[in-house]
């Protein structure tokens, strides 16, 4: 959220990798999305999409209706 702040964000987009190629999001995953859209909402910044990535492969929570 600070990097967010300091370029004046209007937007924020989160990814992070999944080794195991395994692309469904864990609980813990649905939870730290949440919380961080509660976070930038009331910060003003609206969290367009949270990306998990693999080695070949990716999954969109915006596309997968997570957001």
């Amino acid at each position: 959220m600070q990097a967010a702040l300091l370029c004046n964000a209007t937007g924020l987009i989160l990814a992070h990798n999944h080794p195991s190629g395994n692309l469904k999001p864990s609980a813990e995953d649905l939870k730290v999305t949440e919380n961080i859209k509660s976070a930038s909402e009331f910060l003003n910044i609206k969290l367009l999409d949270h990306c998990i990535l693999t080695s070949t492969h990716y999954i969109s929570f915006a596309n997968d209706g997570h957001l």
